[in-house]
């Protein structure tokens, strides 16, 4: 499982050293797409590969399964985890998030997200001051 979050450098050659403990887990392969709220998600190939699965099964006629299909899967990149434990991100998702050197990496479950400092700094402390609301609403749904 992929947890916790870690400040990394993005360095001038666009490559990401991802930490120890989240290389052990993706793999030595990963898909590098736009995410959500501003961020990049990154996938294990294997993990990858049952997404694209779930959204070529989704109904083509419905114009919003069409839209997140292309955002997901013509903002995705395969690349490998070289030897020091490094990705490439591409010039497009780098500008896609507003990456800058300092990135944060968080790992949520099935999947690592790539964040400008910055905004995740500004997401985490809206997320933290409305984690009550949050855990309630998932509380009636009978998630916690």
């Amino acid at each position: 499982m992929l947890i916790g979050e870690y400040l990394h450098t993005l360095d001038d050659k666009k490559r990401l050293s991802l930490p120890a403990k989240f290389r052990a887990e993706v793999g030595k392969k990963v898909v590098v797409t736009r995410g959500l709220d501003a961020c990049l998600f990154l996938y294990p190939e294997k993990t990858w590969k049952k997404i694209a699965e779930k959204l070529a099964s989704l109904p083509f006629g419905q114009a919003d399964t069409r839209g997140m299909s292309r955002f997901l899967l013509a903002g995705a990149v395969e690349t490998d985890v070289d030897s020091a434990g490094r990705i490439l991100v591409p010039d497009f998702l780098k500008e896609f998030a507003g990456l800058g050197s300092r990135v944060i990496l968080a790992g949520v479950s099935d999947r690592v997200e790539i964040w400008n400092e910055q905004t995740w700094g500004e997401y985490k402390k809206h997320m933290e001051k409305d984690a009550n609301e949050m855990a309630a609403k998932l509380g009636a749904l009978g998630i916690l």
